[in-house]
């Protein structure tokens, strides 16, 4: 759980604090290019953590606005469309790519890029996005993951603004599509495809959390079985091969699967499909598994163990279908691999690391380092520098229609994400 922070800082406290804040730069982990000015001597920055102190409640009803524009994985137009609006009121120079990402570039002195995204997708389709209140709380599916990453990077871009912050790499912020589920981080590829020869860092806002930062990225294959049948009526076709039940023996199978302490892998059966009615046969069934490790072999290891037990359970309902004295078209059996998500990791040494810890140390905010699967994912498999964080304030709930959100400590994320931004970016003095 987040621990909410005090809301303001004293001049005085944020001068001595940035006195002793690390400095960074491509070559030494903790120490800045020479041309860098330090954070510390440019008033800018200043002001803008004071605007970030005073975000409160505009903040939270621009989030409830984007919350409540519906945008499912592969439909997030809309919201891409409101997006734009806002990063063009906020000074930016907007584009939308072919795949939908709305990206708001903020020129730099140089043409090196510090990319800040956030994911406009949510996990669920046909499902109200209204926003609940009840007292602090607001309740939505979506209105964390990724509401509060999306109206931060509003947030920041307008605080740059009014701060008059000049960066040395040039700052995209982009609300990309694409991020949840069969999405497979379509919208982040096509970001690294585009802007790889001067993409420098990639930070990625996604959720609350600031007691941690992703540093490494979780490997993931999702994979759709589906098997076919010849069908019938229930009472006079009884005995032939039902792909449901060989789906169930498949899964019941599989599921028993066993793992190794280390490295650390799951499996999850999200999704079951099939049938037209309850007496009939039916002619298909399918379901979708989602496989995770810390290591890429693992994953493969999961998929060979699903495809083996998908085999067995066919091999068993054809048997008992034998057993009845029933003949006809054997079951088939298609596998479609849905998304795939690369392992990889930040090394130990990166500026981007040293960055996001100086940025909590100022803050005197704890984080662990961790491993998750998000839009990070693509660039620390490239070997771009990326991390993934929290963008402030508390949730829980994620992934699921009880989802919450409270602005409580919402600044203290905001913060986290200037300073480790503008901690690889470079900040020059006009």
């Amino acid at each position: 759980m987040n621990v909410a922070r005090p809301r303001s800082f004293c001049c005085a406290a944020l001068c001595a604090a940035f006195l002793v804040m690390p400095i960074l730069s491509t070559t030494k982990p903790a120490r800045a290019a020479a041309q860098t000015p330090k954070l510390t001597r440019n008033p800018a920055v200043l002001a803008a953590l004071k605007i970030l102190d005073a975000t409160g409640n505009a903040t939270t009803e621009e989030q409830i606005r984007i919350t409540e524009i519906p945008a499912p994985t592969f439909s997030e137009a809309a919201r891409g469309t409101y997006l734009a609006k806002l990063f063009s009121e906020a000074g930016l120079k907007v584009t939308t790519d072919d795949v939908g990402n709305v990206i708001g570039e903020r020129s730099g002195t140089s043409n090196a890029i510090v990319m800040v995204v956030a994911h406009l997708d949510t996990v669920f389709p046909d499902t109200s996005v209204h926003v609940r209140r009840d007292g602090e709380r607001l309740y939505a599916p979506g209105i964390t993951d990724n509401g509060a990453g999306l109206v931060a990077l509003v947030t920041l871009a307008r605080a740059m603004r009014d701060a008059k912050i000049a960066t040395a790499d040039t700052i995209l912020f982009v609300a990309d599509v694409g991020e949840e589920g069969e999405g497979n981080l379509r919208g982040m590829r096509k970001l690294v495809d585009s802007y790889r020869g001067r993409l420098r860092y990639v930070i990625a806002l996604d959720g609350a959390a600031t007691d941690y930062v992703v540093t490494a990225a979780l490997a993931s294959r999702r994979v759709e079985v589906t098997i076919s049948g010849p069908g019938g009526h229930s009472w006079s076709d009884f005995g032939s091969p039902n792909p449901i039940h060989a789906a169930a023996r498949a899964i019941a199978q599989f599921v028993n699967t066993p793992l190794p302490e280390s490295p650390r892998a799951s499996f999850n059966v999200g999704e079951i499909q099939g049938g037209t009615s309850v007496n009939s046969i039916p002619a298909s069934a399918s379901f979708k598994v989602d496989l995770r490790s810390e290591s890429d072999g693992e994953i493969a290891k999961l998929e060979a163990a699903l495809r083996k037990a998908v085999q067995a359970g066919l091999s068993d309902e054809m048997s008992a279908a034998r057993s009845r004295n029933m003949s006809g078209k054997p079951l088939d059996v298609e596998f479609k691999v849905l998304g795939v998500r690369p392992a990889g990791e930040l090394p130990a040494d990166s500026p981007l690391r040293a960055a996001a810890q100086a940025a909590d140390d100022f803050l005197g905010n704890k984080s662990r380092n961790e491993l998750s699967s998000t839009d990070a994912n693509i660039p620390l498999s490239l070997g771009i520098p990326a991390i993934a964080m929290g963008a402030g304030g508390l949730s829980a709930g994620a992934h699921s229609t009880a989802e919450w959100y409270n602005p409580l400590g919402r600044e203290l994320g905001l913060k986290r994400a200037l300073l480790t931004m503008l901690g690889v970016a470079g900040v020059v003095s006009e």
